[in-house]
Protein backbone atom coordinates (compact mmCIF):
# COMPACT_ATOMS: atom_id res chain seq x y z
CA UNK A 1 0.00 0.00 0.00
CA UNK A 2 1.59 3.47 -0.88
CA UNK A 3 2.47 5.81 2.10
CA UNK A 4 2.71 9.23 1.86
CA UNK A 5 3.98 11.09 4.72
CA UNK A 6 4.09 15.07 5.79
CA UNK A 7 6.22 16.40 8.10
CA UNK A 8 5.89 20.55 9.72
CA UNK A 9 7.47 21.82 12.55
CA UNK A 10 5.63 23.56 15.81
CA UNK A 11 7.85 26.13 17.73
CA UNK A 12 6.61 27.47 21.60
CA UNK A 13 6.53 30.90 21.19
CA UNK A 14 5.08 31.82 24.46
CA UNK A 15 7.90 32.10 26.84
CA UNK A 16 7.12 35.03 28.93
CA UNK A 17 10.67 35.11 30.56
CA UNK A 18 10.00 32.29 33.34
CA UNK A 19 9.35 29.73 30.99
CA UNK A 20 6.54 27.11 32.61
CA UNK A 21 7.61 28.01 36.19
CA UNK A 22 3.72 28.25 36.75
CA UNK A 23 0.42 28.21 35.13
CA UNK A 24 -0.47 31.24 34.40
CA UNK A 25 2.91 32.64 33.66
CA UNK A 26 3.02 31.56 29.64
CA UNK A 27 1.56 31.89 26.80
CA UNK A 28 -0.15 29.26 24.39
CA UNK A 29 1.52 30.91 21.40
CA UNK A 30 3.33 28.73 18.61
CA UNK A 31 3.97 28.54 15.32
CA UNK A 32 3.61 25.97 12.82
CA UNK A 33 5.44 25.55 9.95
CA UNK A 34 5.71 23.86 6.83
CA UNK A 35 8.11 24.04 4.16
CA UNK A 36 6.94 26.36 1.22
CA UNK A 37 4.22 27.21 2.97
CA UNK A 38 2.56 30.37 4.93
CA UNK A 39 3.20 30.10 8.61
CA UNK A 40 -0.31 29.40 11.22
CA UNK A 41 -0.12 31.35 14.43
CA UNK A 42 -1.56 28.65 16.55
CA UNK A 43 -2.53 28.97 20.29
CA UNK A 44 -4.90 26.96 22.44
CA UNK A 45 -8.78 27.80 23.04
CA UNK A 46 -9.41 30.88 24.87
CA UNK A 47 -11.30 28.53 27.79
CA UNK A 48 -7.72 26.89 28.26
CA UNK A 49 -5.89 30.79 28.20
CA UNK A 50 -5.28 31.08 24.80
CA UNK A 51 -5.22 33.66 22.47
CA UNK A 52 -8.67 33.53 20.37
CA UNK A 53 -6.99 35.84 17.64
CA UNK A 54 -4.82 32.31 16.86
CA UNK A 55 -5.85 28.86 15.48
CA UNK A 56 -6.30 26.22 17.88
CA UNK A 57 -5.82 22.36 17.73
CA UNK A 58 -9.47 21.79 17.68
CA UNK A 59 -10.52 24.15 15.58
CA UNK A 60 -7.52 22.92 13.17
CA UNK A 61 -9.07 19.14 13.31
CA UNK A 62 -12.68 20.53 12.29
CA UNK A 63 -11.21 21.92 9.40
CA UNK A 64 -9.32 19.16 8.46
CA UNK A 65 -12.61 16.79 8.54
CA UNK A 66 -14.35 19.74 6.46
CA UNK A 67 -11.86 20.29 4.19
CA UNK A 68 -10.89 16.35 3.36
CA UNK A 69 -15.04 16.13 3.16
CA UNK A 70 -14.87 18.67 0.53
CA UNK A 71 -11.93 17.35 -1.59
CA UNK A 72 -13.41 13.97 -1.52
CA UNK A 73 -17.01 15.22 -2.63
CA UNK A 74 -15.37 17.59 -5.30
CA UNK A 75 -13.83 14.63 -7.08
CA UNK A 76 -16.50 12.41 -7.08
CA UNK A 77 -18.53 15.22 -8.45
CA UNK A 78 -16.24 15.64 -11.21
CA UNK A 79 -16.25 11.99 -11.82
CA UNK A 80 -20.33 11.18 -11.94
CA UNK A 81 -20.71 14.27 -14.30
CA UNK A 82 -22.34 16.68 -11.34
CA UNK A 83 -21.43 19.97 -12.26
CA UNK A 84 -20.97 22.07 -8.05
CA UNK A 85 -20.91 25.92 -9.04
CA UNK A 86 -20.70 26.41 -5.31
CA UNK A 87 -20.08 24.87 -2.12
CA UNK A 88 -19.63 26.20 1.51
CA UNK A 89 -19.54 24.48 5.07
CA UNK A 90 -20.60 25.31 8.07
CA UNK A 91 -18.79 22.52 10.49
CA UNK A 92 -18.69 22.59 14.37
CA UNK A 93 -17.30 20.28 16.52
CA UNK A 94 -17.71 19.51 20.23
CA UNK A 95 -14.84 18.96 22.88
CA UNK A 96 -15.98 17.65 26.44
CA UNK A 97 -12.82 17.70 28.93
CA UNK A 98 -12.90 16.11 32.56
CA UNK A 99 -10.56 16.99 34.97
CA UNK A 100 -6.89 17.75 32.97
CA UNK A 101 -8.31 15.53 29.59
CA UNK A 102 -10.77 15.88 27.17
CA UNK A 103 -11.61 14.36 24.02
CA UNK A 104 -13.56 15.47 20.66
CA UNK A 105 -16.90 13.92 20.77
CA UNK A 106 -18.12 14.52 17.59
CA UNK A 107 -18.30 16.94 14.37
CA UNK A 108 -20.73 17.79 12.20
CA UNK A 109 -20.62 19.33 8.70
CA UNK A 110 -23.01 21.31 7.15
CA UNK A 111 -22.13 21.53 3.45
CA UNK A 112 -24.54 23.56 1.16
CA UNK A 113 -23.39 22.87 -2.28
CA UNK A 114 -25.03 24.34 -5.26
CA UNK A 115 -25.25 22.93 -8.64
CA UNK A 116 -25.47 23.80 -12.57
CA UNK A 117 -28.66 21.83 -13.20
CA UNK A 118 -31.64 20.69 -11.20
CA UNK A 119 -31.41 17.65 -12.39
CA UNK A 120 -28.29 16.87 -10.36
CA UNK A 121 -29.84 17.42 -6.89
CA UNK A 122 -30.34 13.90 -5.77
CA UNK A 123 -27.32 12.84 -7.00
CA UNK A 124 -24.91 15.50 -5.32
CA UNK A 125 -26.96 14.80 -2.47
CA UNK A 126 -26.27 10.78 -2.47
CA UNK A 127 -22.56 11.65 -2.95
CA UNK A 128 -22.13 13.33 0.21
CA UNK A 129 -22.29 9.83 1.62
CA UNK A 130 -19.28 8.47 -0.58
CA UNK A 131 -17.51 11.29 -0.19
CA UNK A 132 -17.43 10.41 4.12
CA UNK A 133 -16.39 6.94 3.14
CA UNK A 134 -12.97 8.49 1.31
CA UNK A 135 -12.09 10.84 3.53
CA UNK A 136 -8.59 9.95 5.07
CA UNK A 137 -9.29 12.28 7.98
CA UNK A 138 -12.78 10.96 9.28
CA UNK A 139 -11.68 7.15 8.13
CA UNK A 140 -8.50 8.33 11.32
CA UNK A 141 -10.93 9.43 14.08
CA UNK A 142 -12.59 7.83 16.94
CA UNK A 143 -15.76 10.09 17.00
CA UNK A 144 -19.13 10.45 14.95
CA UNK A 145 -18.21 12.51 11.76
CA UNK A 146 -22.05 13.25 10.98
CA UNK A 147 -22.52 14.99 7.58
CA UNK A 148 -26.27 17.33 6.93
CA UNK A 149 -25.92 17.98 3.84
CA UNK A 150 -27.89 20.63 1.34
CA UNK A 151 -27.53 20.48 -2.46
CA UNK A 152 -29.62 23.07 -4.76
CA UNK A 153 -29.54 24.62 -8.12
Amino acid sequence: MPQHHYALSVEWTGNTGTGTDHYRGFERGHVIRIDGKPDLKGSSDPHFRGDAARHNPEELLVAALSTCHMLSYLHLCAVNGVVVTAYTDRATGTLETAGDGGRMTEVTLRPSVTVREADMIAKAQELHLQAHDLCFIANSVNFPVRCEANARN
